[in-house]
């Protein structure tokens, strides 16, 4: 029964709140002492993807995958990576299309369920020959793609990719996109939409006449998926994308040890995104259900300023890998 119904993770008072939890870990937090290394390769349809690596010379690998309108120099990324290189690993992160820094070629981008890219980087990293041991980690959008990709190849996964880890992922998305439209939520949704809605009209002047906006400045992830993501992407409209992108529906067929980390103070998440009965059924998937942490947060007051979710993430990835 993987799921683990209690958790050593007790932060300071403060960070007991959610919105400090989360907000400190995302905006305060630095982590300067990583320094990457960038490398650009082509996909199949003439777009490119941008890694960031941070390249020690070991031969184990731990992919990490960021959230919603992040990039792989955010903290949290940045943290994960290091901690797993002071601990015998390489770290490469993965940016989206349009989030390194530099707008994508194509007119599609990335979404909650685009696992094509994520192939393509590790067949990459594969080609390179220098890595028997890959672990996956994905954070909130990031971590869906993570859990989506994994049980979408099931038994055909690549024999290197031992073990997973995804945090704060809002893995049955219709009713995480209820959650997120609360009045609670309302500074995350205007600084999401915030870029999303830019990104789009730039889209539409560097295709023109292939995009029809009608909702020219969406204020919800419902009009904006509606206008943007679903036609863009091949879905019939937005509650079609959210249906079949959510990872919920794939984790039964998830064949590599896996560990989700959902808080259970997390703002963004919906009652279905604790997926308690899969954890209990299933040998090698894990949930971890903390009181606290927010959205990505998991603060914890050390003085080499690493996360719980680090800390345990290593950990679990360790005893996965220890044979």
């Amino acid at each position: 029964m993987p799921l683990v119904e209690s958790s050593d993770y007790r932060p300071p008072f403060i960070f007991r709140n959610t919105y400090v939890n989360t907000i400190y870990t995302s905006l305060v937090r630095k982590v300067e002492d990583l320094i990457y290394t960038r490398e650009r390769i082509d996909t199949p349809d003439q777009d490119f993807l941008d890694l960031d690596w941070a390249d020690k010379g070991n031969d184990r690998l731990l992919v990490v995958l960021h959230g919603l309108e992040s990039s792989a120099n955010r903290a949290y990324i940045k943290g994960l990576i290091r901690w797993f290189n002071l601990n015998g690993w390489d770290g490469v992160g993965m940016n989206f299309r349009g989030c390194s820094g530099e707008n994508n070629l194509s007119l599609r981008t990335y979404h909650v369920g685009e696992t094509s890219d994520l192939q393509v980087v590790l067949e990459h990293i594969l080609r390179l020959n220098r890595y028997h041991t890959i672990a996956l980690a994905g954070f909130s959008l990031g971590g869906n793609v993570v859990l989506k990709y994994l049980g979408e190849q099931g038994e055909q996964i690549f024999p290197e990719i031992k073990v997973a880890v995804a945090v704060s992922v809002p893995c049955h998305v219709p009713s995480a996109n209820i959650e997120f439209n609360r009045r609670r939520n309302w500074m995350y949704l205007r600084r999401f939409l915030k870029t999303l809605n830019h990104k789009m009209h730039e889209k539409a002047a560097q295709w023109p006449g292939h995009l029809d906006i009608k909702t020219p400045n969406p204020r919800s992830f419902d009009e904006f998926d509606e206008a943007f993501t679903a036609p863009v992407h091949g879905f019939q409209n937005a509650e079609d994308y959210w249906t079949r992108n959510s990872s919920l529906q794939f984790i039964p067929n998830i064949k590599v040890p896996t560990l989700l980390i959902n808080a259970q103070d997390d703002t963004f998440l919906s009652p279905q995104c604790f997926p308690e009965k899969e954890a209990k059924e299933m040998p090698n998937f894990y949930l971890a259900i903390p009181k606290w942490g927010g959205h990505c947060g998991f603060y914890s007051p050390t003085k080499d300023n690493v996360l719980w979710s680090e800390k345990t993430a290593l950990t679990f990835v360790e005893q996965m890998t220890a044979n």
